[in-house]
């Protein structure tokens, strides 16, 4: 690395770049010979996801709350009339036998978030593990 210049007679340091470069062209090859022939995984075909809504399968459980004229509430299960104090037997009774837990949510658009985050929390009690709400753009393409 250093070097006499015989002219004055004094060191010079200079970084002789040709071994290094060397080392890098060698390097090089042999990532470009390695790569293609990395074994690669299999191939698979993903599942596509289903066209139709989930709520239109038989065993789908749509609670629909709806405000009544006088002010009120009206609770359907799947276009069954429930009294606000069956709600919670009718729910656990539909889902004690059940390995899909899962419940939509129709609700009217005039009620206040806490009456439904209340049938939110019906189910939960009743063991749902998915609650999904219906919007207004999935019931219109429903």
């Amino acid at each position: 690395m250093t070097a006499t210049n015989a002219k004055y007679g004094e060191m010079t340091s200079e970084i002789n770049v040709t071994p290094m470069i060397d080392v890098l062209l060698v390097l090089l090859i042999i990532f470009m010979v390695i790569v293609p022939a990395l074994p690669r995984g299999e191939s698979a075909l993903l599942p596509r996801p289903a066209q139709k809504f989930v709520a239109e399968r038989n065993d789908a459980v749509v609670l629909e709350v709806s405000r009544l004229q006088d002010g009120g509430v009206s609770y359907r299960i799947n276009q069954q009339d429930v009294a606000r104090a069956d709600l919670s037997a009718k729910l656990a009774g539909i889902y004690a036998n059940r390995a899909r837990r899962q419940m939509f949510i129709r609700g009217d658009d005039q009620l206040s978030f806490n009456q439904i985050a209340e049938v939110i929390d019906l189910g939960h009690a009743a063991g749902v593990d998915q609650i999904g709400l219906m919007t207004p753009e999935v019931q219109a393409a429903h």
